[in-house]
């Protein structure tokens, strides 16, 4: 297992390997050792072709920092810093996840986090550092042109939940982190 860098510092792919023989296979998935994380709770979705989640986040002191797997198909996974003051306030990471790359995207603390569905469905698995407030969730529109995100998906497919439509662009949202 090895931890990349990406676009923004704080945010980190790792790449994972498979052991394999005639019986099948063994992949070590997260080691504290690699990523001192404490995380608390494992989360797992399965979505349909089209389907864009979020752009979530939890409001501090209930802030999650997430490290994002793809089991079966393929997803853009996307984090958004969103830390008032950073220099990369505003910019995302995009990176495609699947069952094949077995890549994992760490996001910190600080940033929102949303993904496209790219194949027929996807399985999407996630670790998170703190447990799940619904009066801490917040987001921001992940269609807002100024973020800039190519979602990968037409918009005559595009399948949203009408809460995550109605989050306020980046530039109306207050400065959280």
């Amino acid at each position: 297992m090895r931890l990349l860098p990406t676009e923004i510092e704080d945010v980190k792919l790792l790449e994972t390997e498979r052991f394999g023989d005639e019986r099948g296979y063994f992949s070590e998935i997260w080691s504290r050792k690699l990523l001192a994380v404490d995380f608390v709770q494992d989360n797992e979705s399965l979505s349909a072709y089209g389907v864009l989640r979020g752009l979530h986040f939890q409001k501090a002191p209930y802030a999650q920092a997430k490290l994002v797997r793809c089991l079966s198909g393929r997803i853009l996974d996307v984090a958004v810093d969103m830390r008032g003051g950073s220099p990369t306030f505003g910019k995302s990471v995009c990176v495609e996840l699947s069952g094949e790359n077995r890549l994992q995207l760490f996001i910190p603390k600080g940033f929102a986090h949303g993904f496209s569905v790219l194949s027929e469905s996807a399985l999407v698995q996630y670790k998170c550092d703190e447990f799940y407030h619904p009066e801490s969730c917040a987001g921001i529109n992940a269609l807002d042109p100024a973020l800039g995100i190519a979602w990968k998906i037409p918009a005559s497919a595009l399948l949203m939940k009408e809460a995550d439509r109605n989050w306020p662009a980046l530039a109306g949202s207050p400065l959280y982190f």
